[in-house]
């Protein structure tokens, strides 16, 4: 197990939301499924489990509003 640092949370399309940490002695990103999404079908989405690195990660839309 190697200490991670934790640079930013997305949440897919799918609904799957994951956490992007880094390596603290490598400096690798590395990709861990933080909680599945209630309508994925994926099976390579699996909780607590990495992402392969030559997968598109795919963020889902950011929606802006403007406050009146």
């Amino acid at each position: 197990m190697s200490l991670v640092r934790l640079l930013r949370f997305t949440t897919l399309t799918c609904g799957c939301v994951v956490g992007h940490y880094r390596e603290v002695a490598t400096s690798r990103e590395v990709a861990y499924v933080e909680e599945k999404g209630a309508s994925c079908s994926s099976h390579a989405h699996r909780r607590n489990h990495t992402l392969h690195a030559d997968l598109p990660v795919r963020p889902a839309r950011v929606l802006t509003a403007r406050a009146s």
